[in-house]
């Protein structure tokens, strides 16, 4: 009686570790698939002309992206089933951008930019 119970009890020790071992090798398996397509997709992209140089958020499923294509670059407002263009910027416009994405303090002023985009029209 005492024997079948011990034996019971491995069992169980033994099929949670199996599930363990499987679990984590899912897990690791899941791990370098996605860095597998992480970096395909990058490969892919590397070698764009297009580059978004700066994303701002004004309200949910809403974004202003300023978008770098080739030389020139254009402000876009991006909704969650539309893409609208709100005009060209000047190089001078996005000369506070650095290459990260991100705007120095006090470098842009975007009321100055908006006023100049809705001129343009």
């Amino acid at each position: 009686m005492l024997l079948s119970s011990t034996s019971k009890r491995f069992d169980s020790i033994g099929q949670l570790l199996t599930v363990t071992l499987i679990f984590l090798f899912v897990l690791a398996l899941t791990y370098f698939a996605t860095k597998l397509t992480a970096g395909l997709q990058k490969g892919r992209l590397a070698g764009s002309n297009v580059e978004i140089l700066e994303t701002f958020k004004i309200a949910p499923n809403k974004y202003i992206q300023v978008v770098q294509i080739g030389k020139k670059c254009f402000c876009y407002v991006v909704c969650k089933d539309t893409v609208t263009l709100l005009g060209e910027l000047s190089m001078e416009d996005t000369a506070a951008l650095n290459r990260a994405g991100t705007v120095s303090p006090g470098s842009i002023n975007f009321k100055e930019i908006f006023d100049k985009l809705k001129k343009q029209q």
